[in-house]
């Protein structure tokens, strides 16, 4: 039986939609969708820089701050919805669409209708644009033109306008598979799931069904490709595969990854094997060498569990080996992700800004040994108190921003300061490292009370640490 999502998508030459929230996906939304003769209504709660320019290039109608009532009226007159992506799920656009039986879609949807070029997906709370990186630089390195989209400057629906790309690396938030009804992946990660954006979902169970999106439209030939060591992703992929085989249904091939070699009883075919990195690529089916450890250019327990989820997926969408190998040895990490700013006096100092949710920090943390953990910011509805389970790595705490007092709450039983500023949070964790310590910011919160990004939060972190630790003594 065909749903009015299906109904929507396979009549989108006829259809109305209305694009409510004018950032850049939406934006790329708009144009893709009137280069494809749709017509378009525009709609946004604010005002955003160009929302008139963008309506006026493709003779669009526009409706700024609607009120409750107009939102419901522009949503009665169009033949589906798609949200910005982030819009809270409380919004009065979702319950309008319910009301009016209208689907409500995602760019992933129209990207699908529009082209049938492969996908490969991937998503998690942690290490997508990492890992988004790698695998398009391994497909590279193996001779494939892949483009790395979604999530980053250039979404899908942007990106499927060069005719040049043989793949496509989607990074895929949560935000955009919770409303994807055509999404369906030759390959799809699902790397780590905790708790986050319980400001935009309803509740972590929404957030987790979301995610388990990522699988939810493969079929014959596609494969899903589980975190074995985390037991939430491992759940959904037994569940996966146990309802294709109840449903008679040949579903995806599923493919697991983790350092242990073998995860409730079950064999996981990427791992670590000594000081290799393995997979079930050898002649004989044995497994083969990917890459010695030692050759990674920073190989902490996430860095190796990424390695492995990057060849994984990448080698079941066309990589070859060579090409898996180059781009690992090559890779020298992302910005702002656990990355060094200097040594001092024996203390090493990290910028780890992108960790914008504890389940990240803690991940950072099982890095080392002894860390003065500078956190904080804008509490995404998180429970901070969390991070107590990273406390065997912290000897001492320095808070910051809205959430800093939370931050100190989480450490009752070690040493804390709480910072009025990015540069009272130097000065404090200098005075409180000793040689052997690193300092780490990693804040498990969003950076929006100080900051515009966490890019801008890190940035700072650096130039504060050069300029008060590593050029001269803080004071």
């Amino acid at each position: 039986m065909t749903g009015p999502a299906e109904r929507a998508l396979s009549e989108l030459t006829e259809q109305r939609l209305l694009l409510h929230g004018l950032g850049v996906t939406n934006a790329a939304v708009a144009r893709a969708a009137a280069r494809h003769g749709l017509d378009v209504v525009l709609s946004d709660d604010r005002e955003p820089a160009g929302a008139a320019e963008l309506a006026s290039e493709i003779d669009a109608e526009l409706v700024l701050g609607p009120t409750s009532a107009q939102l419901d009226a522009l949503v009665g007159a169009v033949d589906a919805v798609v949200p910005a992506p982030g819009l809270a799920e409380t919004h009065r656009l979702f319950s309008a669409a319910a009301e009016h039986g209208r689907p409500v879609l995602s760019e992933f949807d129209l990207a699908a209708a529009w082209d049938d070029r492969p996908v490969i997906a991937i998503t998690g709370t942690n290490g997508k644009t990492t890992v988004t990186t790698l695998v398009t630089a391994m497909l590279e390195r193996s001779g494939l033109r892949a483009a790395a989209v979604g999530n980053l400057e250039t979404p899908l629906v942007e990106a499927i306008s060069d005719p040049d790309i043989d793949v496509f690396v989607v990074e895929a938030s949560s935000f955009r598979l919770a409303h994807s009804r055509r999404f369906a992946p030759r390959v799809g990660l699902w790397l780590n799931f905790a708790p986050d954006h319980l400001d935009v979902h309803r509740s972590l169970n929404d957030y987790r069904r979301a995610k388990a999106r990522v699988w939810a439209d493969q079929g014959v030939g596609d494969v899903a490709v589980v975190n074995a060591e985390d037991p939430v992703v491992d759940a959904a992929g037994v569940e996966r595969a146990a309802l294709a085989r109840d449903l008679g249904i040949d579903g995806p091939d599923v493919v697991r990854f983790g350092l242990a070699p073998s995860v409730a009883g079950r064999p996981v075919e990427f791992h670590q094997d000594g000081d290799a990195l393995v997979g079930p690529i050898g002649p004989n089916g044995e497994p083969a060498v990917l890459l010695r450890v030692e050759d990674l250019h920073r190989a902490l327990p996430h860095d190796r569990s990424n390695a492995l989820a990057a060849a994984a997926t990448a080698l079941c969408g066309g990589a070859s080996i060579d090409g898996v190998r180059a781009a690992l040895t090559d890779f020298r990490g992302l910005a702002h992700r656990v990355e060094l700013v200097g040594e001092s006096a024996g203390v090493r100092w990290f910028d780890d800004s992108k960790a914008t949710a504890p389940h990240a920090t803690l991940a950072a943390l099982r890095g080392f040994d002894s860390v003065v953990l500078v956190a904080g910011g804008r509490n995404k509805g998180l429970d901070l108190s969390a991070l107590h389970d990273g406390v065997g790595h912290v000897r001492a705490v320095v808070g910051i921003g809205e959430s800093g007092g939370e931050v100190l709450a989480a450490f009752p039983d070690r040493p804390g300061v709480l910072a009025e500023s990015m540069s009272g949070a130097v000065r404090a964790a200098a005075e409180a490292a000793v040689p052997g310590d690193v300092v780490l910011l990693s804040p498990g919160c969003a950076s929006f009370d100080w900051y515009g990004s966490y890019s801008e939060r890190g940035d700072d972190f650096a130039e504060l640490v050069r300029a008060l630790v590593l050029n001269g003594p803080a004071s």
